[in-house]
């Protein structure tokens, strides 16, 4: 897959936000929240390997904390080997990850105190 078919995917993936990414994206946008500046459907590239991108797209990223926070449906109960694949990418990377299930919305205020919280662990 070539960068160019990545930022495809990734616009794509823009167009087709899940409900709760909603939810979250009027919340982060435009840095309502703390100032941060966060992107939607990111891709991070880890490396190359063979010319092929090893990468991901995080739901959310904040590169000045160095931060993704990921949003998962009922699907992620089925691709806890991927979704681990991805948090170790972004370890690698030096980056923290947040997962929030789509329930945890519901309470958008217990939401906002776990991002807070991921401000401050360096």
């Amino acid at each position: 897959m070539n960068y160019k078919t990545i930022i495809q995917l990734a616009r794509d993936l823009r167009k087709n936000q899940t409900p709760a990414e909603k939810v979250l994206w009027n919340i982060l946008r435009n840095r309502r929240f703390e100032g941060k500046k966060f992107l939607r459907q990111h891709p991070v590239i880890y490396e190359f390997h063979k010319n092929n991108p090893i990468f991901i797209i995080a739901d959310f990223y904040c590169a000045e904390e160095k931060f993704i926070i990921e949003v998962d449906g009922s699907v992620h109960d089925y691709q806890q080997d991927y979704d681990e694949q991805r948090d170790w990418i972004a370890d690698e990377m030096g980056l923290k990850v947040l997962r929030i299930k789509n329930e945890e919305l519901d309470d958008i205020e217990s939401v906002k105190i776990k991002i807070r919280k991921m401000f401050n662990k360096k």
